[in-house]
């Protein structure tokens, strides 16, 4: 149970900001036509988040119980003499490598008992216990070290705003708090900590245009804008926070500043186009902080990124990026994670092509964390024209995820999420060729030799290995065996249902309970194991047995696609005999995910 931000004790949900963000070289898009929005803006967007933004945020040491960090009382840590320290050790250590932004996140606002400060227009106003030279002057020591301010606000009107509904909005004559919430009060956010923005009066869209102005005016560059829904743990026409994500990239174009706007926190995938088209960049997950005595632990939701993020692959690119929230590896101990987790959690996040910003206290990068966040072929990985990495594997203990770069060479990563030690292999056929490759270690900077066919490692327990494979075999020819086939079978509450998005137009679902499809008949010249590519659609996290001729069953845990009218594919290794083969999908006594299609490759 999450208590309100707005609570003497703010929730771990306060801290994710939402950063709204226009796409790279477009013209900005406004919303679909609303009574009272105000005339449409049209003009060049700048170009941001042409890659994932690098830099630094509050939130983490805000949050942690690690001693120390907040003598004053929970959230203390976050003060203007803070903020500078982190920004003077970031431009010293972090800024050659590319990290430039210094995000303030949740509580500026808000005294040492969490009651906040408002100017008479209803808009945030620096606490000055905490920011006594106010929030203008960090930007400008932030800017004067060649870097860029970041700052933070829940979505929605603050219910301490609202005043009796006479509080005048700047620049706006005739409007007041009153005309811009709905008359019931209905609240929003994550936290309910706010009243219902309600964008059909001409001045629920002029208070938006105010908060932007006064943040373009005191110079921040980023927006974390946070609580928005659908997500933010919740759903329903009060939580439906798009329109004002848009009437925030509208304000940002209108303040005649670029603002990086990214949204928070664990949004609704059913919603990514609308995050895309209004913003730069948005949380897929919940936050990474264990609020425990340290910044995080792997347990607490670091691990669960491995499951969450697929889903999110295909929505990212140049403009806005999936965000898996703060990259907490750069303190040893205060991290609360093992040197091999700490490895595997920053290569995860360069690999997805997250956002790189660490929360850790850079006054104090320990040797390993500081080799971590700054070594540059890693950076160059999240930061260059490679696309996200994808599981190529099954969610299993043992993964690997890969992409194809546009030089035709692949990244690979190992990962071992088992507890303990254990080998992982990546195949070169699931890369779609056979023979030889190169293998290069890129956290090491070492070139490892050419690899036939394979290569296997030994990882500790959440342990990794990153690569760079360049193949010098033969493209691999596949065998397509679609799921509806008349010559499969079909046991259980199987069926046959209608697919737009899957090849042949037509899946197998309703595996459930026992629900059972064999494909029969699949031929294969040599005996072996075959990394078969299962294409499958799920809209959550699934599990399914498979098994080759009627023999002991291998259980793998299937990725959610996000929706369950996308088709993704994994590669799961199957031992066929020479000449004709069975393979069963079964889902045993749970749930599994409907099938579209196999393909076996044609040589091994």
């Amino acid at each position: 149970m999450r208590s309100s931000p707005y609570s003497v004790m703010p929730s771990r949900a306060l801290r994710t900001m939402v950063v709204l963000t226009l796409a790279a070289g477009t013209a900005l898009i406004t919303p679909t036509a609303r009574a009272g929005t105000g005339p449409s803006v049209h003009q060049p967007s700048p170009v941001l988040a042409a890659k994932p933004y690098m830099g630094w945020s509050s939130w983490s040491m805000q949050s942690s119980k690690y001693p120390g960090l907040n003598p004053d009382g929970d959230y203390s840590y976050l003060t203007e003499a803070n903020v500078l320290k982190q920004a003077d050790a970031l431009a010293a250590k972090l800024k050659p490598y590319g990290y430039e932004y210094v995000n303030i996140d949740a509580g500026w606002w808000r005294d040492w008992d969490w009651k906040p400060e408002f100017d008479r227009y209803g808009r945030q106003k620096a606490d000055p216990k905490r920011f006594p030279r106010g929030m203008k002057a960090v930007a400008d020591h932030i800017h004067a070290k060649g870097l860029k301010a970041g700052i933070y606000l829940p979505v929605g009107l603050e219910k301490e705003a609202y005043g009796v509904g006479e509080v005048p909005i700047w620049n706006a004559d005739g409007c007041t708090t009153n005309d811009i919430v709905y008359d019931d009060l209905r609240t929003t956010n994550g936290w309910d900590s706010a009243y219902k923005l309600d964008f059909t009066d001409s001045c629920t869209q002029k208070y938006i245009d105010s908060q932007a102005q006064l943040f373009a005016d005191w110079g921040y560059d980023f927006l974390k804008l946070d609580g928005v829904g659908p997500g933010s743990f919740k759903s329903g026409e009060n939580y439906d926070n798009v329109a004002d994500v848009a009437a925030w990239q509208r304000a940002i174009a209108r303040s005649g500043r670029p603002i990086h706007l990214e949204v928070s926190w664990s949004l609704d995938i059913g919603h990514a186009a609308d995050w895309k088209k209004y913003s730069n960049g948005w949380r897929i997950d919940t936050d990474v902080e264990c609020y425990c005595d340290t910044l995080v632990t792997w347990e607490s939701s670091v691990d669960d990124r491995w499951d969450d993020a697929p889903a999110w692959t295909r929505h990212a690119g140049p403009g806005g990026w999936n965000d898996l929230d703060t990259l907490d590896v750069g303190n040893g101990e205060m991290d609360g994670l093992t040197k091999a987790e700490r490895q595997s959690y920053a290569t995860l996040w360069a690999i997805a092509k997250s956002p790189l910003y660490t929360g850790d206290d850079l006054t104090r990068l320990d040797s390993y964390g500081l080799r971590l966040l700054t070594n540059r072929e890693v950076i160059a990985i999240n930061q260059g024209d490679t696309p996200p990495a994808r599981p190529v594997t099954p969610s299993d203990p043992q993964q690997v995820w890969a992409a194809r770069n546009p030089d035709g060479t692949y990244t690979v990563a190992l990962f071992n999420l088992a507890d303990e030690p254990a080998a992982v292999t990546a195949d070169w056929s699931t890369l779609g060729f056979t023979g030889k490759a190169s293998v290069r270690d890129v956290w090491n900077h070492e070139n490892l030799g050419r690899y036939k066919d394979r290569i296997t490692r030994t990882l500790p327990a959440h342990g990794s290995r990153l690569f760079t494979v360049d193949p010098h075999g033969k493209h691999l020819r596949w065998f397509r065996a679609e799921a509806e086939s008349a010559a499969n079978s079909l046991g259980g509450n199987a069926s046959v249902a209608d697919c737009p998005a899957c090849s042949d137009g037509r899946k197998v679902g309703n595996l459930y309970a026992g629900g059972k499809l064999t494909f029969n008949d699949i031929v294969v010249n040599k005996p072996g194991t075959y990394r078969i590519k299962v294409s499958y659609l799920s809209g959550d996290a699934r599990s399914a047995d498979i098994s080759a001729n009627g023999g002991a069953a291998t259980p793998h845990k299937f990725a959610s696609t996000g929706d369950w009218g996308l088709v993704s594919s994994v590669h799961v290794p199957v031992r066929l005999k020479a000449g004709k083969n069975t393979i069963t999908v079964d889902s045993g006594t749970g749930y599994a995910p409907d099938i579209d299609r196999i393909d076996v490759p044609k040589s091994r």
